[in-house]
């Protein structure tokens, strides 16, 4: 495996100095974007979109043709893992993800298998693929999949949810249950990001959507100990070059120094905890990825500058070890200009930084 000609995002993971701060977005490939939403329209659904190679290759290229981005990620969803375990994944217009068979019974719970990537999700390994030919060594692609805790939350609610009422009774009642739906989920997130590795992936991002909805210590018993199992079983070097992992819990700004002791190489941050605070609690230990609140892409350019170069600045002046990434996904509405004013920002003002450090 060869390195990209641009290969900020990787050093910056690896903790290795960096001409600028590396800059993607969650979401990156989108809504936001016309572009996307003809492909969409072409596909005829977005399940029909996520499984053809091709057109996921073609959404996932969309914003490096738009923007200066320094990462691809494969475009998919986190939920293909739990549709090939059987659960029936459908989406409704307005009303998001659904699954037509929950795990309500317990047999159903006992019945839960990992399922084989090279032949229920062949469909994702060749998207990889496509995508790393096609991006001809420019920028790094990243993998990526649910947490065990976020698909586990799905499969077990049926849906989004916003009180997490079926998950949380299981987790108090039977956590004999839950045990077994995470450990066989992480098995299958385990399984799965290793065949994106062996497909082309040059990272790995797990998302931990819905970990920051529990207890501290359910917590630690239900979505870090899981994420630090996928952790140890992944592929950590292909073709002599190191596979980084990034984990991203939304709303785990009070967990950051156990995140960072789980074996992941870059800790997400959201947009609700300072990034220098986060500097000083993990020090040298992981990379950080984040932050800036979504909602200032509705903003001026002007002020999506100015609120870029407070991120940076707040991480503080050296920068080694930080890529710089929304606190969470983009949002549908966000005016695909601004995110030029984003990425524009980040560069420039970054490696303004690295010359006043010189």
């Amino acid at each position: 495996m060869t390195r990209p000609c641009n290969d900020s995002f990787l050093r910056a993971l690896l903790m290795e100095p960096t001409a600028h701060t590396p800059v993607w977005l969650m979401r990156q490939a989108g809504r936001y974007l016309p572009e996307y939403r003809e492909t969409r329209a072409r596909a005829g659904s977005f399940m029909q979109l996520c499984m053809n190679p091709g057109l996921a290759c073609e959404v996932t290229l969309q914003p490096l043709a738009r923007y200066d981005l320094d990462a691809a990620i494969l475009f998919s969803d986190i939920l293909t893992v739990p549709d090939a375990m059987g659960l029936g994944l459908y989406f409704t217009d307005g009303e998001g993800p659904r699954f037509e068979r929950p795990l309500r019974e317990e047999w159903a719970i006992r019945d839960l298998s990992a399922p084989d990537p090279w032949d229920h999700l062949r469909y994702v390994m060749d998207a990889v693929t496509e995508i790393r030919r096609a991006l001809n060594n420019s920028v790094p692609l990243i993998g990526f999949s649910g947490s065990p805790y976020t698909l586990a939350c799905y499969m077990v609610e049926g849906a989004s949810s916003t009180d997490y009422r079926r998950i949380k009774s299981m987790l108090y009642d039977r956590p004999d249950l839950l045990h077994h739906i995470l450990a066989v989920t992480a098995n299958a997130v385990g399984a799965y990001l290793n065949a994106q590795i062996e497909s082309g992936a040059q990272a790995v991002m797990i998302f931990d959507s819905w970990g920051g909805s529990l207890s501290p210590a359910a917590y630690r018993e239900f979505s870090l100990h899981y994420m630090q199992r996928v952790l140890a079983t992944l592929i950590r070097e292909k073709d002599g070059e190191r596979v980084p992992s990034i984990v991203f819990t939304k709303g785990g700004g009070l967990w950051l120094e156990s995140i960072a002791d789980i074996g992941c190489d870059a800790v997400g941050l959201d947009w609700t905890i300072d990034i220098g605070e986060a500097r000083r609690r993990v020090g040298d230990r992981v990379a950080l990825q984040g932050n800036i609140d979504p909602a200032v892409l509705f903003a001026s350019p002007a002020t999506i500058a100015a609120e870029a170069r407070k991120v940076l600045d707040g991480y503080g002046a050296a920068q080694t070890g930080h890529v710089f990434n929304l606190g969470h996904g983009i949002s549908q509405f966000t005016p695909p200009e601004h995110v030029t004013a984003l990425v524009d920002a980040v560069h420039q003002h970054s490696r303004l930084l690295r010359q006043k450090c010189s």
